[in-house]
């Protein structure tokens, strides 16, 4: 699946990028608050970084590409992750990955065509002692089973709607 990415405000990308010193080190910092913004790092981004720190766009495309924690793909507003480590595979993840495709019809590395939802797996979540594990945005769930992924779902896409009100 390759959707077409969704427009991103040009004027707050160059805000971003203009807040951040015009120095190397500054690189990582200013490509976290251009994810944080966008829920990515648009492709049209990397030029301008590069510019503004005075370093070769593949620099920036380096450091994009060898951390996990940065995409240059578009996520769902909501992001959900299996772990899939040792302690949460013998306890069952497999079972948790299969119920949360069902659920949000998408497969791990996937995002919804409305970007409602994204579906990763990780080696670890460092939850160990909870697995089987799954992270929602920023919140953890454990010692799950497949039959509690249907309400997790509905919590935290209800609990962002929510927040809107």
């Amino acid at each position: 699946m390759n959707p077409s990415f969704p427009s991103i405000d040009h004027e707050k990308l160059k805000a971003l990028i203009s807040a951040r010193e015009p120095e190397k080190w500054a690189l990582i910092p200013l490509l976290q608050s251009i994810q944080e913004a966008f829920g990515y790092i648009p492709p049209s981004a990397v030029m301008p970084v590069a510019e503004h720190l005075k370093i070769f766009p593949s620099e920036v495309q380096g450091v994009i590409e060898f951390y996990a924690g940065f995409s240059m793909k578009p996520k769902g507003k909501h992001v959900f992750k299996v772990c899939c480590g040792t302690a949460c595979h013998v306890k069952g993840s497999r079972s948790i990955l299969n119920a949360i495709t069902k659920e949000l019809g998408i497969g791990a590395g996937e995002t919804s065509p409305d970007y409602s939802a994204s579906l990763e797996t990780v080696a670890c979540l460092g939850a160990c002692f909870l697995a089987p594990t799954l992270m929602a945005d920023k919140e953890y769930y454990g010692r799950l089973s497949p039959n509690r992924i249907s309400a997790i779902v509905d919590h935290v896409k209800g609990a962002k709607e929510e927040d809107k009100s």
